[in-house]
């Protein structure tokens, strides 16, 4: 009996030791990781604070001897940084509102609507994201240009109020989980569909519609094609346009100032994960639960 309990406390010793060595190599790993992907935001900041001598100095210092916090001065001074930063949030703006609006519809629809055609309709939609931009990009091209859209926004915004195949689906899976009842009993009550899209449907999918608005923006903030290949009047360029064009401005490109001005832009999309982390995290992990 003695022998039986030393066993049972050798394998219970031993298994939280091994418990113990796993949480140590898993946190290993991940502050590993985490120094890997921190590492170019560390270098973008410094050099953003550098001289242009110390940025091309050998060896390389990581740090500046002195910061320059006159280069984020600069940049919207000389580089007119501002008016771009407007001409973006301008964009990503709209296309959120339109990203939100036909595809939570479209998605409602799809969700209330089974009837015969429905799933192969919806299979369609799904599949349409299969197909890479480079297939459609000279057709749609050409029709706005027929439509004179080029050199205008209307190229870069229109298209998110016809909605989204991806968002489509994220709030499809997300509505599934919504009980019927609730709808059931509004209608008994009087509510029309719109009603009941409107009064039941979105408030109960603030999660979802928070993490449809975050990627929406994320995707439309970094966006460098659509805006390269739809606008040539430097008045109406984006940031990432901007960024990218900036070292052909001088005989030997500003890397300190290019560095600042990335350091700047990146700062809405971290502020808006900071303030919507909870609702980002619920709403990736509710939209799974049922299909």
């Amino acid at each position: 009996m003695r022998e039986k309990k030393i066993r049972e406390t050798r394998l219970r010793y031993g298994s939280k030791t091994k418990t113990r060595v796993m949480s140590t190599v898993i946190v290993f790993v991940l502050i590993v990781c985490s120094v890997i992907m921190l590492t170019p935001v560390v270098i973008m900041i410094t050099t953003a604070l550098k001289t242009q001598t110390e940025i091309f100095q050998i060896p390389p210092r990581l740090f500046p001897s002195i910061p320059q916090f006159s280069n984020y001065v600069k940049i919207f001074t000389d580089l007119n940084y501002f008016h771009y930063f407007l001409n973006s949030l301008f964009i990503a703006v709209f296309v959120v509102v339109g990203t939100l609006i036909s595809s939570s519809l479209v998605a409602f629809g799809f969700f209330r609507y089974k009837t015969k055609g429905s799933g192969v309709l919806f299979l369609i939609v799904i599949a349409t994201l299969m197909i890479p931009y480079p297939a459609v990009m000279i057709p749609e091209y050409i029709l706005f240009n027929k439509l004179r859209w080029v050199n205008t926004y209307l190229p870069l915004i229109v298209p998110a109020f016809f909605g989204s195949a991806y968002m489509i689906f994220l709030l499809r899976q997300f509505f599934s989980t919504i009980s019927n009842e609730l709808f059931d009993a509004a209608r008994i009550d009087g509510c029309g569909e719109f009603r009941c899209y409107w009064n039941i449907a979105v408030p109960l999918s603030k999660t979802a519609l928070a993490v449809v608005a975050i990627f929406s923006f994320l995707w439309n903030w970094d966006d460098l094609l659509s805006p390269v290949i739809y606008l040539s009047d430097q008045k109406l360029f984006t940031l990432p346009v901007f960024l990218s064009g900036l070292g052909s401005r001088y005989r030997i490109p500003p890397w300190n100032l290019n560095m600042a001005a990335a350091t700047i832009t990146v700062l809405p999309a971290i502020i808006l994960f900071i303030f919507c982390q909870k609702y980002f995290v619920e709403g990736i992990v509710t939209t799974g639960i049922k299909g």
